[in-house]
């Protein structure tokens, strides 16, 4: 049963004794239920040693039966949290508190009320925002990353307080006090070594738009005998995907043992360990090519799907115009299209194939991972065109089964996340619900808020403009036409483009996916190998893999280092005569 699902109660009167009974035992319930409400509610400060000037933010208490780790780094995953809730708090003054009580919002449970009684540790947290002035001329708050990738409970200047432990119980009622002491440390990025260079520089596209110092950034993972060869360039293969400060491709020189469920789930998936990635990457034969992840968060996530949005502004341009040949300039990389490649899964999956399907001339392949829906008709299991609601299958809407319980009477629940076996775990109700506790107007930093403010219009608040209202799950289909009308849903992209994009996507386009993908992002990928084995003028099919059997998130049909020599192979055969080859040195 569902968080916040109410059942009917049902009474069976055997015989006149039993209601009597029934009317007696009913009275003292009516006489409690006039009794007021025990009070639930926390009150949180700070004091002026630590921020003199008010601050606005959202404000949190999370709760949790553990105080190891803090219960702060317990909450806000979607896969496993505490109990939390959440407040907004505009100028928040030294000193004034800022409460939640039982009508604050919380996840998973709705409200204080249904926190059972016991023993707890709480901890105060507040996610500090930053005043924008736009140049489309908005204002808005929202948290300014401090590179840690758009995570509330680690985000460097967000203010917490000392755990404390508490008897919580709701028929009884409580008020407690927590003060913020503290203020998260900054972020410590690794030092660079001979193999692994960071970069970091203020974007002045994204400056100008965001009205505040903005930056963007790059890890570089330099092939072996890269010092050893200094006249050689080297072809570039481009890895998308989440903020990290780690090398790319997980590239690790540490020889020490994974958990051996670690090894059994890499391999399941086809995939290596860091080290033994590192083992490819130095040996001898292997692709000597430069590979680059970007870091490229947003005040709305921690990534910026790479394009150009209304409400995250020109991160596409951004990358293209600034990052890319800020790269091209400082590292010895060839500066043709032959020689650079795309790869990326999940979120990196989307940005790899859209930057391939964008910028086609530009880059000569994409081996993109079971990426973010690339057909909004399969946005997950929403079709945000033809669907009323994204909470509940509705009677009456398309793809349902002649022997499918869904009636005017039943409306079963869509979910967005699953095991590989098929069992649901989350629903997109439940996901939603999340989200709203994490942050108002799209700051959650989750992902159904990401994808609103990269694919959808600003709202007339100057926030992203939601697609579905994430209590009721109605959906807004003029938010959904934006989309599609602006190039975001891939498949339909490329159909209204296709005279134009698809003679130069012959032989670029490479996706896989598991079957049994935890997203069900294996939907929309069906949808896209429909759409490119159907094409003409030209005929351009692409090459698609799908895991099976119950394959889930993270599959792709060969290593990593496998993919790695499939690009170097289509890079030497697409090399026009002549050009440098200096890097295919053992």
């Amino acid at each position: 049963m569902k968080t916040g699902v109410r059942w009917s109660s049902w009474l069976t009167l055997a015989s006149a004794v039993g209601v009597v009974t029934l009317a007696t035992a009913c009275e003292p319930a009516v006489r409690a239920a006039e009794r007021p409400a025990a009070t639930t509610s926390f009150r949180v400060t700070f004091p002026d040693s630590l921020r003199s000037k008010p601050v606005t933010g959202r404000m949190f208490v999370v709760i949790s039966r553990d105080s190891s780790p803090p219960p702060r780094l317990q909450a806000g995953s979607f896969v496993q949290t505490v109990p939390m809730f959440a407040v907004d708090v505009d100028s928040l003054a030294p000193g004034e508190a800022a409460t939640i009580d039982g009508s604050t919002p919380g996840y998973p449970l709705k409200a204080l009320s249904d926190l059972p009684p016991g023993d707890y540790f709480v901890q105060a947290l507040l996610n500090v925002y930053t005043q924008f002035h736009r140049s489309d001329g908005h204002t808005i708050w929202a948290h300014m990353d401090q590179w840690e990738g758009q995570q509330f409970n680690t985000s460097p200047g967000n203010l917490v307080s000392d755990v404390q432990k508490v008897h919580l119980d709701p028929s009884s009622g409580w008020s407690v006090s927590l003060e913020l002491r503290h203020e998260i440390p900054p972020i410590r990025v690794p030092p660079d070594t001979k193999w692994v260079k960071r970069v970091k520089i203020q974007s002045d596209l994204l400056t100008k738009f965001w009205g505040h110092p903005m930056y963007i950034g790059a890890t570089v993972l330099l092939p072996e005998g890269y010092d050893e060869h200094p006249d050689v360039r080297y072809p570039v293969v481009f890895e998308q995907g989440h903020f990290g400060l780690g090398a790319p491709f997980g590239f690790s020189p540490d020889s020490q043992p994974i958990p051996a469920w670690a090894r059994g789930m890499l391999g399941s998936l086809n995939r290596e360990s860091g080290h033994q990635f590192y083992r490819s990457w130095t040996s001898p034969g292997f692709p000597r090519m430069i590979a680059v992840t970007f870091q490229h968060p947003t005040p709305y996530f921690d990534d910026s799907y790479a394009v150009n949005s209304a409400n995250d502004g020109p991160y596409g341009d951004a990358i293209m115009k600034e990052l890319i040949p800020y790269l091209e300039s400082h590292f010895r990389m060839i500066r043709q299209p032959w020689a650079r490649t795309l790869t990326g899964g999940s979120t990196g999956g989307w940005e790899s194939i859209a930057l391939q399907i964008y910028h086609p001339d530009f880059f000569d392949g994409t081996w993109t991972l079971y990426p973010d829906p690339v057909d909004f008709r399969s946005y997950d299991m929403v079709n945000i065109y033809g669907d009323s609601s994204a909470f509940v299958f509705q009677h009456g809407e398309p793809g349902g089964l002649p022997f499918a319980p869904i009636t005017t009477w039943t409306h079963p629940e869509r979910y967005i996340m699953r095991l590989a076996d098929g069992q649901p775990v989350i629903s997109v109700r439940e996901f939603s619900q999340l989200e709203a506790v994490l942050g108002s107007h799209g700051r959650s930093g989750q992902q159904l808020n990401a994808w609103e403010a990269v694919f959808g219009p600003v709202g007339e608040d100057g926030y992203p403009k939601p697609l579905w209202d994430k209590r009721t799950g109605h959906i807004d289909h003029s938010v959904a036409a934006y989309m599609k009308e602006h190039g975001y849903d891939l498949r339909a992209y490329l159909a209204s483009h296709w005279s134009e994009v698809g003679p130069k996507l012959e032989g670029k386009i490479h996706v896989d996916v598991g079957d049994a993908d935890n997203f069900y992002l294996n939907l929309a990928v069906y949808r896209l190998q429909a759409f490119m084995d159907s094409t003409s003028n030209p005929h351009v099919p692409g090459t698609f893999h799908f895991g099976r059997p119950e394959k889930s998130h993270g599959w792709q049909h060969t290593t990593t280092a496998g993919i790695l020599r499939e690009m170097e192979r289509r890079m030497v055969s697409q090399a026009p005569k002549g050009a440098p080859m200096g890097w295919r040195y053992r």
